[in-house]
């Protein structure tokens, strides 16, 4: 038992009082509010102003900038010059805890993915019926790329990615992790191809390619490019990714 260097004896117990029924929901209830707050950021298209996060969580505008000024403090969100708000620096740090070997060994192959192919890479891994974005890289060497946070999610059952991942698994795995042994047909199809592709599914204008990634003792996952429009010809893109995909499994061992 720790003691105190003046006396000896043991240090008193907390006095502070347990908090009531009525104090722990009100905490829950703000704690709910602002992972509420994260996901509608992570699914906007653009930064939202503070009248539209208040619309989105359903709350009043004070309750909202509440919200708003505790993320903000903890840099989870930030707020352009013109007072919009998206997410912050902080997310990033907090996503390489999840699956961090995965995210070690990948982030320099997804680098590498980026700058050759002049196009956002990025991995994704299945969380619940959702794909989420683990690490991502936008190249500086092209004009202009498509911006992907780490941490941003969507159904599995739209975009290259989440075709991909489906694809990897067996039937009784997806009827564990997806509730249903029926494939859909996007994922048949790029399980014959060893690839998904799709245009327009998560956002208008953009188009993604993915290949499956499975590592043993790590959520099935996907790596991607995005870009606003891919060549006629896919072998370049697709050999790069598979390529990548197998210099991931190899730094992870």
């Amino acid at each position: 038992m720790a003691t105190t260097p003046a006396t000896g004896k043991a240090p008193a117990p907390s006095t502070a009082p347990a908090p009531t029924q009525a104090e722990a929901a009100a905490m829950s209830l703000t704690l709910l509010r602002g992972l509420e707050a994260l996901e509608l950021l992570a699914d906007a298209k653009v930064p939202l102003t503070i009248a539209e996060l208040s619309k989105g969580l359903g709350v009043h505008r004070s309750n909202a900038y509440r919200i708003l000024r505790t993320l903000e403090h903890r840099r989870f969100v930030v707020r352009d010059d013109a007072g919009r708000i998206r997410l912050g620096p902080k997310l990033t740090a907090l996503s390489r805890g999840v699956a961090p070997e995965l995210h070690a060994a990948a982030l320099p192959v997804v680098t590498d993915v980026a700058y050759s192919l002049g196009m956002t890479a990025f991995l994704t891994v299945l969380d619940a019926d959702e794909v989420v974005t683990l690490a991502t890289v936008e190249p500086s060497n092209v004009e202009v790329s498509i911006a992907r946070d780490p941490g941003v999610r969507h159904s599995v059952d739209r975009g290259a990615p989440g075709h991909a991942i489906e694809s990897s698994l067996s039937a009784p795995e997806r009827l564990e992790l997806l509730g249903s042994a029926d494939f859909s047909t996007a994922a048949i199809e790029a399980r014959k191809a060893g690839y998904a592709v799709s245009r327009n599914e998560v956002v208008n204008g953009v188009s993604g390619l993915a290949v499956p990634l499975r590592i043993v003792g790590e959520p099935p996952a996907a790596l991607a490019i995005v870009h606003f429009s891919l060549p006629e010809s896919l072998d370049e893109i697709v050999a790069t990714l598979q390529t990548a995909a197998t210099r991931i499994t190899q730094n992870y061992r």
